[in-house]
């Protein structure tokens, strides 16, 4: 990533494709697909780490709840209705249904070696850490070692078709790193940057597809070709289960193609 936000530094990234990044846009749309197939358990999801956020933060409200706002952002880009969201605050606030769930951090290795970290959010750590280290040795994976160092935690905004001039504004809002790739626009702030710059970006009239917390290896990894699809699995595998929240990995994907 280009320090201190130089603009010279991401303008340069934006003219020249070979310094293109995370892709993190990519990955995202492949994360949607996979759920979209599965849409009672991506708002399932969701609607746990909603109520989460309400007993963590001890409020209904986003805007004195930095990890409801979070929740709500994440659930935001998948769609989930308005229905869903108010009924899980509810039932949070009021201290009904749902357990008492507890964020995870598991931490392991997949095929080729590329380290893994994986978000969870569990009411029984046995059961959690029982089928993920299943779906790791199943898919080739190791749960073992320590990867999370590999990881910054970074504010992510994606804005689709953007419009001409736009990565100046966000330069000027605080970026500290750009990519344009497949005709969107990603961002990416310091965590406590995020909402500013989503601020300043809607009050132009901009709408933002994606707006939330994630993680970004410091350094991708190449991956063998053999091992390409094996990856895949073993992240889409982890993302069906019911505990798991996000998967992160320093595969460089960027150029893979799924089919089917």
């Amino acid at each position: 990533m280009c320090p201190g936000a130089a603009v010279r530094c991401l303008r340069r990234r934006l003219e020249d494709p070979h310094l293109a990044g995370h892709s993190k846009w990519a990955q995202i749309k492949r994360k949607k697909a996979v759920l979209d197939r599965q849409r009672g358990k991506i708002i399932s999801k969701h609607i746990r780490a909603i109520q989460s956020a309400v007993r963590a933060g001890g409020s209904g409200d986003p805007g004195v709840n930095l990890p409801l706002k979070n929740a709500l952002a994440a659930a935001k880009t998948d769609n989930v209705p308005l229905d869903n969201i108010e009924r899980a605050i509810e039932r949070a606030l009021g201290g009904g249904e749902g357990g008492n769930f507890e964020e995870v951090l598991y931490e392991g290795y997949g095929p080729g070696g590329v380290a893994m970290l994986v978000e969870a959010l569990t009411d029984n750590r046995n059961r959690t850490v029982g089928e993920v280290r299943h779906v790791f040795s199943k898919h080739g994976g190791n749960l073992s070692g320590s990867t999370a160092w590999q990881f910054d935690t970074k504010g992510m905004i994606v804005i689709e078709d953007p419009a001409e001039g736009l990565e100046d504004l966000a330069i000027d809002l605080g970026a500290e790193d750009i990519e344009l790739e497949d005709g969107a626009l990603t961002i990416y702030t310091s965590p406590g940057d995020l909402y500013e710059v989503v601020d300043g970006l809607q009050a132009r009239g901009v709408t933002t597809a994606v707006a939330q917390l994630t993680r970004v290896p410091q350094t991708q990894m190449t991956v063998p070709s053999e091992d390409v699809r094996k990856v895949l699995n073993l992240m889409e595998a982890l993302e069906d289960l019911d505990d798991v929240q996000n998967v992160y990995t320093t595969a460089d994907l960027d150029s893979v193609e799924l089919v089917g």
